[in-house]
């Protein structure tokens, strides 16, 4: 998509509502569909490249991105980088507007996430009333997000290629009553179930008795199906397998808690495991779901994990060896920048020993403080040496590849897939 950056004549009403004719400066916008966050909601997100080299003077904004249809009506996200006439300083606004259809009332939604998807801005819903052909046609947020947090790189808004991205949500205005596709449900209903479970696992500890001979104490008992486990914890299915007989097989876990096991096999059975357990419980999680090959669960503890811990000159090492450890690349990456944003520091009280120390070290601090440069610089980065682990993640992903790896191993691996491609 061309996109286009003009000055907007503009009237007022109660609300901030704008009319938009056009003028000059070219980007790049991308917009796809996306599950909505709630039901009976459809949502787009807007990626909008190249965001800190936009003109950014009051009253200018970007067009015409992408109209987009919901509702059977026809309208259009219009952004301000550096903010509508009526927008306070160091923030840029955003309107959604009207074009076709009919005169209505919805309940709608604009949100501006960073690089890992979370909301940044803090505007909820709100609900209004738009007509075809008139000043009230657009509604929106004068100060919606201040335009220095977004170009702060610390705050991870924009991506390599500078782009920021919106989501614009519309509640459905019918919201009929669909049902939906029940097999999920029936996975999750199977949690637990013993009376249809062909595998018993048993989380156990050893106990050594006054006569020093040594007990078995089971701790808690997890009724399972073979089948979901193959497909979903692979390690964990083939103990089964290794124990497979008539009936149920019954199989012994150590060095695990049943609560941090209870959470595993939620997530198995396609469960969500709350954010509050996921960050208390984070290291316990990752060492289990990395033990016993659930993917996807130990990336999302990995990213909780990230977040919700300050790396420190005194717990930067820890938190390296035990990213190295766990193929942890995104903790990896964090700390990386760490020690090279803080490299006086670091090598006044950071002892660096060889033999400790996870191999190409050296490489990673270059990769880092190279990308580093280019962010402070808005540059785009576009290079697989230098792309940030979360773009790496999600280029495997789309292919269907394996995401669980060191940086170097994706690396590789998006490079062999798209050598393939291009032969």
């Amino acid at each position: 998509w061309n996109v286009i950056v003009y000055f907007a004549p503009f009237q007022l009403s109660q609300k901030t509502m704008y009319t938009h004719p056009i003028n000059s400066i070219a980007a790049t916008t991308g917009v796809i569909e996306i599950p909505p966050a709630r039901r009976g909601w459809k949502s787009l997100q807007f990626n909008l490249r190249g965001f800190p080299q936009l003109y950014a003077a009051r009253g200018c904004c970007v067009a015409p991105l992408p109209d987009f249809s919901i509702n059977g009506l026809h309208w259009s996200l219009v952004i301000y980088p550096g903010g509508s006439p009526c927008a306070e300083d160091d923030y840029l606004s955003a309107f959604l507007s009207l074009h076709s259809g009919r005169s209505t009332t919805v309940t709608w939604e604009i949100s501006v996430i960073d690089t890992f998807g979370r909301k940044k801005n803090s505007q909820g819903e709100a609900t209004s009333s738009f007509a075809v052909a008139a000043v009230a046609n657009s509604d929106g947020w004068d100060n919606l997000i201040r335009r220095s947090f977004v170009l702060d790189p610390s705050n991870k808004m924009l991506d390599g290629y500078g782009t920021l991205s919106f989501i614009i949500s519309i509640k459905d205005a019918q919201n009929h009553f669909v049902p939906t596709n029940p097999l999920s449900n029936a996975i999750r209903g199977l949690f637990l179930d013993e009376a249809s479970s062909d595998v018993c696992i048993e989380v156990t500890m050893s106990e050594t008795k006054e006569d020093g001979k040594k007990k078995v104490k089971v701790l808690g008992s997890y009724p399972a199906h073979r089948f979901i486990l193959k497909t979903c914890a692979p390690m964990l299915a083939a103990l089964c397998e290794s124990n497979s007989g008539e009936g149920t097989t019954t199989v012994s876990l150590t060095g695990i808690r049943p609560s941090v096991f209870f959470l595993l096999l939620l997530y198995v059975y396609g469960g969500r495991i709350p954010k509050l357990e996921l960050k208390s419980k984070a290291k316990e999680i990752i060492d289990a779901a990395d033990k016993y090959s659930i993917v996807n669960l130990k990336l999302e503890a990995e990213a909780v994990y990230v977040e919700s811990t300050r790396i420190t000159v005194e717990n930067a090492i820890d938190n390296l060896l035990y990213a190295d450890s766990k193929n942890l690349a995104l903790l990896k990456e964090t700390v990386i920048d760490f020690l090279a944003d803080n490299g006086e520091e670091v090598i006044g009280k950071i002892e660096f020993k060889d033999s400790d120390m996870p191999g190409n070290i050296v490489k990673d601090v270059l990769v880092a403080v190279a990308r580093n440069k280019k962010e402070v610089r808005n540059e785009v980065i576009s290079g697989l040496n230098v792309m940030r682990v979360s773009e790496l993640r999600r280029k495997l992903d789309e292919k269907g590849l394996n995401v669980d790896g060191s940086r170097e191993t994706m690396i590789m691996i998006e490079a062999l897939k798209s050598s393939a491609v291009d032969s």
